[in-house]
């Protein structure tokens, strides 16, 4: 990694894209409510089934809002991870990277219910638990290895994963058998990870499918790499940005005819597919915000962006849904996903307007 203890640049169009993947999140839920009251014609079926995950195989709008999130911590760790690494030497930020992880991994832990349950009743990996591993391991290898080096080793997480899935049977079955239920990374969840497990005896966000999470990451790192670089600037940067986009997204649909798109075993194809989709819409949010100067619209994305950690837990905490129940009735509708989701936009607004930002 080039050293430069040059200030870590601040793109607006980075936050305005985290606000707008965690808005999804805040306000998802809601909106998939509400396109179910429009009827059952093949328009609002259409929109309702993109507002939620696919059952197994396949991709839906919402199967990208966890990897793309994920994509965009990759691309932070580029812009801040230099300056770091320049000032306070490597092993002084890794040391920042592990304690953050460790951080990051007890909240998740604390947040899917902690000790609720009791010990047997953790849930040791989770959505918050794989951002922290995901951006562990992508941000050591950042610290050590150049942008071809970190394109190598992705490329081999990814390669090495399709492979342990397609020629490794779990215990009794078939390699290459991606059923749930009856693959390597089910079967290694139910054997391996202790706790609780999110789907009965396997966890979406389990052991072995954190492997193309870090690749995932290391694709944002990359792309971030690209976005801090001077060789291309303006329109140049965010067309590049597509056009790379475009490529990972036409190899992942590729991919997936031999190695489907599965997000709860987070496959190769799956992750150049959310990929390639979050470097689109990182190009278009760009173009928009950095080279158009149109920033207006986006204001309300960046107020989320700057604290998605902060709006996600207190999301889980609140729930907006239910405390917009108490405005307008528990009817799910239009109304209600505007209230609820608004509720979340508003607490953004104001932690940005006292300039609170808490950050892990």
């Amino acid at each position: 990694m080039a050293e430069s203890a040059s200030p870590a640049p601040r793109f607006a169009s980075l936050d305005a894209l985290r606000g707008f993947d965690m808005f999804w999140i805040i306000g998802g839920g809601s909106l998939h409510g509400a396109m179910q009251t429009f009827g059952d014609s093949w328009s609002a079926r259409l929109f309702t089934d993109q507002l939620d995950h696919a059952k197994w195989d396949g991709f839906h709008f919402y199967d990208l809002v966890f990897p793309m999130f994920v994509f965009i911590a990759g691309v932070s760790l580029a812009l801040s991870l230099p300056r770091k690494a320049a000032l306070h030497g490597r092993a002084a930020a890794a040391g920042s990277l592990a304690l953050r992880a460790v951080i990051l991994f007890a909240v998740g832990v604390f947040f899917s219910g902690g000790l609720n349950k009791g010990l047997d009743g953790v849930r040791w990996l989770g959505v918050l638990q794989r951002i922290a591993l995901a951006s562990l391991g992508a941000g050591l290898l950042t610290l050590w290895l150049g942008a071809r080096s970190l394109a190598v080793a992705c490329g081999t997480l990814l390669v090495g994963y399709w492979a342990l899935l397609a020629f490794v049977p779990m215990p009794g079955g078939m390699a290459g058998d991606l059923r749930e239920g009856h693959n390597l990374v089910n079967w290694f969840d139910s054997r391996f990870l202790p706790g609780r497990k999110y789907d009965g005896n396997h966890d979406p966000e389990g052991i072995l499918s954190t492997i193309p999470a870090i690749a995932n990451c290391i694709l944002g790192v990359l792309a971030g790499i690209f976005l801090r670089s001077t060789r291309a600037e303006g329109s140049r940067k965010s067309l590049l940005l597509v056009g790379g986009g475009t490529a990972l997204l036409a190899v992942g649909l590729l991919w997936s005819v031999q190695f489907p798109m599965i997000k709860k075993l987070w496959t190769s194809s799956f992750v150049l597919f959310a990929c390639g989709c979050s470097a689109i819409l990182l190009g278009a949010f760009h173009q928009l915000i950095e080279v158009r100067k149109m920033r207006a619209w986006a204001e309300p994305f960046i107020w989320i962006g700057l604290n998605p950690i902060t709006i996600y837990l207190a999301a889980q905490i609140m729930n907006f849904n239910l405390l917009a129940d108490r405005f307008v009735g528990p009817k799910p509708g239009l109304l209600h996903a505007v209230v609820a989701t608004g509720f979340g936009v508003l607490l953004a607004w104001w932690l940005h307007r006292r300039k609170i930002y808490l950050r892990v």
